[in-house]
C-alpha cells in the first residue's frame, strides 16, 4: 500500500485543528471543517485513528471521518 500523505501529528487548540502533514504545519478553524468536531469535547476530539494509507482521520466517538486532501483544500 502506498501512503497518500504522511500525517505526523493531529492536535487541537480551542478553536482550531492543527495538523502536521507531509512536513508542513497547517492550522484550520474547526468550524470550517466539521460541525461534529466543533461541538465535540476534548476526549472526543483526541480519540482518533489515522488511516494506514494516510488518506484520512477517523473519530469513532463522534463517527466523523475527514480526508487529508479535503483538509488541505480548506487550508
Amino acid at each position: 500500500m502506498i501512503a497518500t500523505h504522511n500525517i505526523q501529528a493531529v492536535t487541537f487548540d480551542k478553536n482550531s485543528i492543527c495538523l502536521q502533514v507531509d512536513g508542513k504545519e497547517i492550522t484550520i478553524p474547526i468550524d470550517k471543517v466539521s460541525k461534529k468536531l466543533a461541538s465535540a469535547n476534548e476526549i472526543q476530539r483526541n480519540l482518533f485513528t489515522i488511516s494506514p494509507s494516510g488518506y484520512g482521520i477517523h473519530w469513532p466517538l463522534i463517527d466523523e471521518d475527514l480526508s487529508i486532501d479535503a483538509l488541505l483544500k480548506v487550508a
